[in-house]
């Protein structure tokens, strides 16, 4: 079992600025493909950003230009760099690691937006 660790998160003003941190346990953190997923209240989980194993990422149209993910896989580290934050980006973020049919989520950190 993959153990994911969040940190990042917090409240910031609109326009602003945050930078969610995802570590994985386990040697093989280089193979994981690695998800950022949000949930607003009362909305359904939605897929963020991703990125493979070979650091090819992606993103959903709301978020191109502004979100940034990475991978360093020397820190078993993934990262959502979140610049130009909007009140719609307001809801909990959560991680994903995935390695073949084994997935892992990190614990939700809160990102609020809000003047």
């Amino acid at each position: 079992q993959v153990q994911v660790v969040q940190s990042g998160g917090g409240l910031v003003q609109p326009g602003g600025s945050l930078r969610l941190s995802c570590a994985a346990s386990g040697t093989v953190f280089r193979l994981y493909t690695v998800a950022w997923y949000r949930q607003a209240p009362g909305e359904q989980r939605e897929l963020v950003a991703i990125i493979t194993s070979g650091g090819s990422p992606n993103y959903i149209d709301s978020v191109k230009g502004r979100f940034t993910i990475s991978r360093d896989n020397a820190k078993n580290t993934a990262y959502l760099q979140m610049n130009s934050l909007r009140p719609e980006d307001t809801a909990v973020y959560y991680c994903k690691v995935v390695h073949y049919s084994l997935e892992s989520w990190g614990q939700g950190t809160q990102v609020t937006v809000s003047s």
